[in-house]
C-alpha cells in the first residue's frame, strides 16, 4: 500500500516500518518485500546483502518471489559471488512453482547456458511457459525471446518442447522443499 501509494500517499519509511514489523514476526511476504526495497535503495540505502538475507527468510519459506530474487542476485554477483549454478537452484524453485519471472530466467539460463550445458528444448519450454502466463506488459518481452530461439530451432524440438510446456504442472512448496 505504501510502496505503491494505493490509498495513501507514496511512503517508502511508513512501508519499511511495516514490512520489518511483519518480517521480524516470520512473515515470507514481508520478507520478501523488505529485500526487495533493500535492493533497489527503496526508502533504504541500497544494500544488496541486506536484501539477500531477507531473500534468504522468505525463500526458505517458500515464498517463490524471494526464490527467484535470490537467483537474480546469484546471477548477477549482487551480493555474492556470481553463481550460475546456484541461480539456477533459486530459478528452478521459483520456476516450478508458477512464478513466470522465474520462468523466464531459467529459458535465459537454459539459452545461454549459464550454469548448465546449453538447452534450447528447456529454454524454449520456460519462455514458453512464462509468454502464456505473464502479465500483459511482460508478455509480448517473454514472446519475443521465444521466438527468436525457436528460428534457432528445427520444428521437431520446437514440438517437444511445446509438449513439455503443455504438460507442465505447477508444484506446492510443500511437495518442492524437501528435494
Amino acid at each position: 500500500m505504501y510502496v505503491a501509494g494505493e490509498g495513501v500517499p507514496q511512503d517508502y519509511p511508513e512501508a519499511l516500518k511495516w514490512y520489518r514489523l511483519a518480517a521480524d514476526q516470520g512473515n515470507a511476504n514481508a520478507q520478501s518485500n523488505l529485500g526487495v526495497m533493500y535492493s533497489y535503495g527503496n526508502g533504504v540505502r541500497r544494500n544488496h546483502k541486506e536484501a539477500l538475507k531477507w531473500f534468504r527468510l522468505a525463500a526458505d519459506q517458500g515464498n517463490a518471489n524471494a526464490q527467484n530474487n535470490l537467483g537474480v542476485s546469484h546471477a548477477k554477483g549482487e551480493g555474492v559471488r556470481r553463481d550460475y549454478e546456484e541461480a539456477l537452484k533459486w530459478y528452478h524453485l521459483a520456476a516450478d512453482q508458477g512464478e513466470v519471472k522465474a520462468q523466464f530466467n531459467l529459458g535465459w539460463i537454459y539459452a545461454k547456458g549459464k550454469g548448465v550445458p546449453s538447452d534450447r528444448i528447456q529454454a524454449y519450454k520456460w519462455f514458453n511457459l512464462a509468454a502464456s502466463r505473464a502479465t500483459e506488459e511482460k508478455t509480448e518481452r517473454y514472446r519475443l525471446a521465444r521466438d527468436q530461439l525457436a528460428k534457432k530451432m528445427p520444428r521437431k524440438k520446437i514440438a517437444e518442447a511445446q509438449r513439455l510446456a503443455r504438460e507442465w504442472q505447477p508444484q506446492t512448496w510443500e511437495q518442492l522443499k524437501d528435494k
